[in-house]
């Protein structure tokens, strides 16, 4: 049995809404262990009082994930993988989204090296109020010599990303261990040959592991089952990746057959999965935008299906682009509407004389409408009003834009249209016309109804703005 509703969650609570927790109410309390914002160690009744010791235990159990997490790294930047509890994001959601590794190899010259790690622990793309990033450097020992790996994970270990150690060769693996035991790495990989000398090193180090045996599920699973057994909990699943043909096929196959038994119970094989989309580069694929795009193909099925960590190789931004948004997508919550704060904006460098515009705190809304602005130089006060993260035309169908909605907006950022511009005038959305004459009212301003569409504000700027008096 699993905890899935607050309501289950409470029934192992105190039940005395003494607020130590900084909630209101248990019930307050209980909705945030489902949805993973608090612990059972915020309620100190639960901790420490002995009478609750084991509904405390049976409560971590039951909210346990299905699926184990793993965290690769430490600090800021260490990546949760896995934890997730149901096969359709609609049916709860995804809680730790895909993590994206980008690989070098340790006989790189130095410069390169160096140039490469930078540039995948810079990348920063903006997109719908936060930066898309990528995740971590798996770092491939091609020269299979311990001395050069550990001179490689030493330089790359000094930007503080998450890191991945790809070798075969126990003695690469520990001495890439032995200059950065304390980074947490991911130990790539453990197969039917070296399992025993690999699987000594993650538990002298305390490291997550991979085990990897391509295309055989049952082998993949005596592997994982022998390691837990061995006490190493930390495990992450690689069933190998095929890039091409009924490799591919069978491949996609076993990410769904893996995942599907894991939610249903079989803690044997309950581990996050990788997804090696760099596979595409060694299927004989010679023109490089090609094999770029065959990888980006793989790590969108990946993604959607259910690869919790990936190797990839290809910089290029058609190819990380499409990428990062995609995870973005997938792993948004789609309980809970993308919003920004609801207050009074400056874009670009507004006074007095500047137009004063609303749009609703729908995010996706509120960046399209800033960017037409901010791109055509127009300098505005611009109202994002509480909708609950609905778009313009939905919110004022469904009331939850209205004339009090946008007084109570403009109220609560402490901006008044008499006082703080000289023309007392407010420009609203053409999806939102409907509320022209209500708005006069509530506000005691005038009311210019702009475009449909906020591309269009600037052609309709030089029409209208300054009003005339």
């Amino acid at each position: 049995m699993k905890i899935n509703s607050p309501l289950e969650a409470y029934k192992f609570l105190p039940q005395t809404n003494c607020g130590e927790c900084g909630h209101t109410t248990c019930m307050a309390f209980a909705s945030t262990l489902i949805d993973r914002s608090g612990k059972t160690k915020d309620c100190p009744p639960l901790i420490k009082e002995k009478k609750f010791a084991k509904k405390l235990v049976e409560l971590d159990r039951l909210l346990a994930p299905e699926i184990r997490q793993i965290t690769i790294g430490v600090g800021e930047r260490a990546a949760n993988i896995g934890g997730d509890d149901v096969l359709y994001r609609h049916k709860l959601t995804f809680f730790n989204r895909t993590k994206m590794f980008f690989d070098v190899a340790d006989n790189m010259d130095e410069a390169a090296l160096v140039e490469r790690v930078k540039s995948i622990a810079d990348y920063k793309k903006f997109y719908v109020g936060h930066n898309l990033l990528l995740d971590g450097v798996a770092i491939r020992a091609a020269s299979n010599d311990p001395a050069k790996f550990a001179a490689a994970v030493k330089k790359v270990a000094e930007v503080g990303l998450p890191m991945i150690f790809c070798s075969f060769n126990p003695e690469v693996l520990k001495a890439g261990l032995e200059v950065a035991k304390d980074k947490n790495p991911l130990l790539y990989a453990a197969n039917k040959d070296n399992w025993k000398e690999v699987g000594e090193l993650a538990l002298e180090y305390n490291v997550p592991v991979v085990v990897s045996v391509f295309n055989d599920l049952d082998g993949l699973k005596t592997l994982a089952k022998t390691f837990a057994e061995a006490g190493i909990k930390d495990i992450v699943l690689d069933p190998g990746t095929y890039p091409t043909g009924k490799g591919l096929k069978d491949t996609f196959t076993n990410f769904l057959k893996i995942r599907r038994a894991g939610i249903k119970g079989d803690t044997d094989i309950a581990y996050p999965i990788m997804a090696l989309p760099f596979t595409a580069w060694m299927a004989g694929i010679a023109d490089p935008v090609s094999a770029s795009y065959w990888e980006t193909v793989m790590a969108s099925i990946f993604t959607i299906k259910y690869g919790d960590i990936m190797i990839l190789h290809s910089m290029e931004p058609y190819a990380t682009m499409p990428e990062v948004h995609l995870i973005d997508t997938i792993y948004t919550d789609p309980r809970t509407p993308v919003a920004v704060d609801s207050k009074m904006y400056k874009v670009g460098e507004p006074t007095a004389d500047s137009p004063v515009l609303f749009t609703t705190n729908f995010a996706l809304t509120y960046y399209t409408v800033e960017s037409d602005l901010t791109s055509n130089g127009i300098d505005c006060w611009l109202l994002a009003v509480d909708t609950d993260g609905i778009g313009v035309e939905a919110a004022a169908a469904g009331g939850q834009l209205s004339a009090e909605k946008v007084k109570a907006s403009f109220d609560s950022a402490g901006f008044d249209l008499k006082k703080d511009v000289t023309h007392n005038t407010l420009v609203i959305p053409g999806l939102s016309a409907r509320l022209q004459g209500d708005l006069e009212d509530a506000l005691d301003t005038r009311v210019l109804v702009g475009p449909m569409d906020s591309g269009r504000l600037p052609g309709w700027m030089e029409k209208n703005w300054p009003p005339k008096k």
